[in-house]
C-alpha cells in the first residue's frame, strides 16, 4: 500500500463511494422506506457530531489525534468515558446512516466490514500502543469502558 493514506477517514470515504455504487450498480431491493431515509440522517448526523465531539478531547488533551502515532496521553473523560473509540462508533454512525438513506440493500453488510477494517487496522493496534504507554492504567480503562458502545 506504498502511497496509500493508511488514515480511518479514507477508509470511510471508501466505503462510502463503495455503499453508493452498490446501490446504484446493484440496488437488489428497495428495503428501507422514508422512515429509515430520515432515521438515517439523523445516524449520520450524530456520528459527525460524536466525532467533532470527540475530537474537542484531542484538542483541549494537546494528544496527537493520528492513530499511527504513539500516544501521550490516555483520554478517559467526554465521550470516552462510554467508548473507548468514539470517532470510529461516529464514522461508523454515519456509514450506517447512510446505507439506510440510500434505502437499499445491496450495501447493508458494508458497516458490518467497516468495523472488521477498523478492529483490525486500528483499534487492536493503538490499544497495543495505549498498553506501552500507560500499562496497567490502560488495561485498566480498557477492561472497564467497552470498545463501542
Amino acid at each position: 500500500m506504498k502511497g496509500f493514506t493508511d488514515l480511518p477517514p479514507i477508509w470511510l470515504a471508501g466505503f462510502l463511494f463503495l455503499a453508493w455504487f452498490l446501490a446504484r450498480a446493484l440496488p437488489l431491493v428497495t428495503a428501507f422506506g422514508p422512515v429509515f431515509r430520515v432515521a438515517g440522517g439523523v445516524m449520520a448526523l450524530a456520528g459527525l457530531a460524536l466525532i467533532v465531539w470527540s475530537a474537542i478531547w484531542f484538542a483541549r488533551k494537546k494528544t496527537t489525534i493520528e492513530p499511527h502515532h504513539d500516544p501521550q496521553v490516555l483520554i478517559v473523560e467526554g465521550p470516552y468515558t462510554y467508548s473507548r473509540n468514539p470517532i470510529y462508533l461516529g464514522m461508523l454512525m454515519i456509514l450506517t446512516g447512510f446505507v439506510l438513506w440510500l434505502g437499499v440493500l445491496s450495501p447493508v453488510l458494508l458497516p458490518v466490514l467497516f468495523v472488521a477494517v477498523l478492529t483490525r487496522r486500528f483499534i487492536e493496534p493503538e490499544e497495543e500502543r495505549l498498553i506501552g504507554a500507560f500499562g496497567l492504567e490502560a488495561r485498566r480503562y480498557l477492561q472497564r469502558t467497552r470498545r463501542w458502545l
